[in-house]
Order: structure tokens, then C-alpha cells, then sequence
């Protein structure tokens, strides 16, 4: 992503997922929420095995790992070399491929994939123009009636994380959830390992816009998580299997409903591209 990003900001991105290890906070307790919950909603869209999926922004294979397991066929790209070793090593043995690469500019055929995930690079374009360029090149790399899904992070996520682990209470801190919540541009000039690194937080009617404007048809948009995510003494509920359920049902019957899809830390959009050949 270095064309349109600042170098500074591309650097401290790739410092902040190779220094955080996000593969952990995504299988580890409640953090493994969105895992469980990203997976089922996308099991919903995704065509019978063995498909062929492209996994941008893929990280360390978290999903691909289960994509395998289900048997089908996946390639993974992302930004951090660090990440795409680990993802190689890791699964390579079980069929992965893999490429270090920009999410807006794929060096992949056009209409090649059944699928292009893209759960990790919208959240860190702060320029309209990017997103779009992401979106527009996932259009171009499935083919026509294939799956595009994009994930997103709430416009309200650093507020409401702010408060549940009371980083609000610093005047610093506030200020940057301030100005997230006027244009969505999270900036964290001192990075603070806790105040995650710049990134770009969607309303969620937003998200549907940009995905629109690729030209993929929407048809589905969920908010992962609901008010789970940010209820710290829910941890311990996760480890009980009945719990667990109890703690996904919620998130469920709330996962449509207009009103309250900003409240998820994360939203999930699935489109098609379009079977005409325009």
C-alpha cells in the first residue's frame, strides 16, 4: 500500500501487526468472537468445495486455516513479509499459496478466484480512493456471480473500547476517539501499543456505499460481534461451552438490524459481481 500511504504511517502499520501478533488475539478468549463469528456469516455465501479464494490481507492464514479444513483452495496475500512467512510455513504443507502484495493492486488474472476475501486492508486506507481501488480490484480478480466479502471496523469501535478498557479517561486518548467519530480517520502519532495504529473506521450504511460503488451487488451486511466485544467480564463466559452459545445467539439477533450494526466492533459486507460482462 506504499503508493498512496504516507511512509511513515505504511511503516508504523507494518510495526504494529508484526510487534502485536494479531493471530493470537483472534483464537485466544472473546477475541475469539469475531473468529467464530466471521466464519459462520461467510459459510453462509461461500460456494461448494473446493473453491478457489483469494484471502487479501490474510495475515498469518487465521481464516485460511479453516478455508483449508473445509477443502478448499486459497490463496493468501498480504502486505507484511513477516506475516505471509508465518502463513507459509504454517500451511503451505496443507496446499496455501501465498504472496507478500497491495490489496489495490493484485498480481493476480482477472475473474481467477471464486472468492476474494478482503478482511484487513479497508480498515487502514484512511483515502476514500484507496478503499475503492481495493474493492474495485477484488471485483476484478472474482469472477462473474463470485463472493466479494469486506470487513470493516465500526466508526465507534475506539469509543466504545475506550470506555470498556477506560483509555477514555486520558485526555490523549479522547482526543483521538473525537476525531475518529467526526471523519473516521484514527491516528496514533505516538503509537501507543493499545490505541491500535492508523486505520479508518466505517459508518455502516458507508461500508455499503463503497461496495456499491465497486460495482458489487450487497447482499448481505452484519455487525459481528453486537455489544459482546466490549464487555471484558463476558471472558470467562466464553470458556463454557452453553455460555459461549448464549454469547454468539446474542450476537445473532442483532446482527441485521439497522439501528444497532455500528455497535459490532467489526462489520462484514458479501456482494456479488455481477454475471454481465460489463
Amino acid at each position: 500500500m506504499a503508493r498512496f500511504l504516507a511512509m511513515d504511517d505504511l511503516q508504523a502499520i507494518v510495526r504494529y501487526y508484526e510487534g502485536s501478533k494479531e493471530e493470537d488475539r483472534l483464537i485466544r478468549g472473546l477475541g475469539a468472537l469475531e473468529l467464530v463469528r466471521t466464519r459462520e456469516v461467510l459459510r453462509r455465501h461461500l460456494p461448494p468445495v473446493p473453491a478457489r479464494i483469494v484471502d487479501v490481507g490474510g495475515g498469518t492464514g487465521v481464516h485460511a486455516e479453516w478455508l483449508l479444513d473445509d477443502g478448499h483452495d486459497v490463496h493468501l496475500v498480504d502486505l507484511s513479509p513477516r506475516n505471509v512467512d508465518l502463513a507459509h510455513r504454517r500451511l503451505g504443507a496443507s496446499g496455501l499459496t501465498t504472496a507478500v502484495g497491495d490489496a489495490r493492486h493484485l498480481e493476480l488474472p482477472d475473474a481467477s478466484a471464486d472468492v476474494v476475501l478482503v478482511l484487513g486492508p479497508l480498515y487502514h486506507l484512511v483515502a476514500r480512493h484507496d478503499r475503492l481501488a481495493v474493492l474495485t480490484e477484488a471485483r476484478r480478480v472474482v469472477r462473474p456471480g463470485g463472493v466479494v466479502a469486506a470487513a470493516a471496523i465500526s466508526r465507534f469501535a475506539s469509543l466504545f473500547d475506550g470506555l470498556a478498557r477506560e483509555f477514555m479517561f486520558d485526555s490523549a486518548f479522547a482526543s483521538i476517539v473525537r476525531r475518529d467519530l467526526v471523519d473516521g480517520r484514527h491516528l496514533n502519532p505516538d503509537e501507543q501499543p493499545s490505541w491500535f495504529t492508523t486505520a479508518y473506521f466505517h459508518r455502516p450504511d458507508e461500508l455499503r456505499d463503497e461496495v456499491g460503488l465497486a460495482d458489487l451487488d450487497v447482499v448481505d451486511l452484519v455487525g459481528l460481534e453486537g455489544l459482546a466485544s466490549w464487555l471484558p467480564h463476558l471472558e470467562a463466559r466464553w470458556a463454557d461451552v452453553d455460555d459461549r452459545n448464549t454469547i454468539l445467539d446474542a450476537a445473532r439477533l442483532v446482527e441485521t438490524e439497522p439501528s444497532v450494526l455500528g455497535l459490532s466492533a467489526h462489520l462484514l459486507a458479501v456482494a456479488l459481481r455481477p454475471t454481465s460482462t460489463s
